[in-house]
């Protein structure tokens, strides 16, 4: 198991505690707030089990039926975590609507209301380390996960607040009202997520500030060569593909072309790892003096 499965199997048992924390800190208080709250984490354990099955199956090697990898699977789980996200915040808003039909006195226990703290703290750490470590290993499903756990650590927080200032003031409706703006919430964070992932299965370019240092390597790199045209990049989960034609003299020997080609793929890849790169070479009648130009 590598470093990306260790961290979605930690996500899984992290999910399970803070649902038995957010459920318990519930019991205690009554509160629909922290009871929508708790069913957010019935959530993120079903997210952590899928992103795992994902970085799983992403990490099998290319074979005869998939020939550019598994890399793609992780940004469907994304979709599936997305679609979660919309129940949950459906099931949240319908308690909520409960809660102002028929509102209840809250028991703002001190027992209750620590509960419900130590289960933020325990999701905002585990929340630090799946982005960060995410965009280390280059992983849009702990991305995904992690971006998640964060809106439900803002959720919580706001919740918290929220039940004890309702305790203060003896506005019960305020418990229901906050449960829908957690509702809300996380229907913001699910169409953020699917709209991500929607553009990784859609094959978006790498962002802006990578392609620039593409093509500075490729122009600083490229001597012996006239130019480089039709550069086009894609991700698929962790991997980088990155294609381009490159202009050469017409009298330049095979084994000198393919020399350049053998650099252009070392500094990319010291850039960008993993990476799958494609380079078509072309002699110089081809060239269309508008692409990257050979320093």
């Amino acid at each position: 198991m590598d470093r990306v499965q260790k961290i979605a199997a930690g996500s899984i048992a992290v999910g399970l505690l803070v649902l038995g924390l957010k459920f318990l800190a519930w019991r205690l208080t009554g509160s629909i707030a922290l009871y929508s709250d708790a069913l957010e984490s019935i959530v993120n354990v079903v997210t952590a089990v899928v992103a795992l099955l994902a970085v799983r199956t992403s990490a099998k090697p290319a074979d005869a039926s998939h020939p550019y990898g598994h890399g793609k699977v992780e940004y469907f789980s994304a979709v599936i975590v997305g679609v979660l996200i919309v129940v949950a915040a459906l099931l949240i808003l319908n308690e909520a609507w409960h809660g102002v039909r028929d509102p209840r006195p809250l028991d703002a226990s001190p027992e209750g209301l620590l509960v419900n703290g130590l289960a933020s703290i325990v999701n905002g750490a585990w929340c630090w380390v799946l982005i960060h470590r995410g965009r280390r290993l280059r992983s849009p499903a702990l991305v995904a996960d992690g971006r998640h756990l964060l809106t439900d650590v803002v959720s919580s927080v706001s919740v918290l607040l929220g039940v004890l200032l309702a305790t203060a003031t003896g506005w019960n409706s305020l418990d229901p009202a906050l449960a829908a703006l957690v509702a809300l919430n996380v229907l913001w964070s699910g169409w953020q997520l699917m709209r991500d992932s929607v553009g990784g299965l859609m094959d978006s370019a790498v962002p802006d500030a990578l392609l620039g240092r593409i093509r500075t390597l490729i122009s600083a790199n490229a001597e012996g060569a006239i130019e480089a045209h039709d550069l086009r990049t894609r991700h698929a989960g962790p991997m980088t593909f990155v294609e381009f034609h490159l202009v050469v003299p017409g009298d330049m020997t095979v084994s000198t072309a393919h020399d350049i080609c053998d650099r252009l793929e070392r500094c990319i890849r010291k850039e960008v790892e993993p990476a799958h790169i494609t380079i078509h070479v072309e002699p110089e009648e081809k060239a269309k003096h508008s692409g990257i130009i050979v320093l």
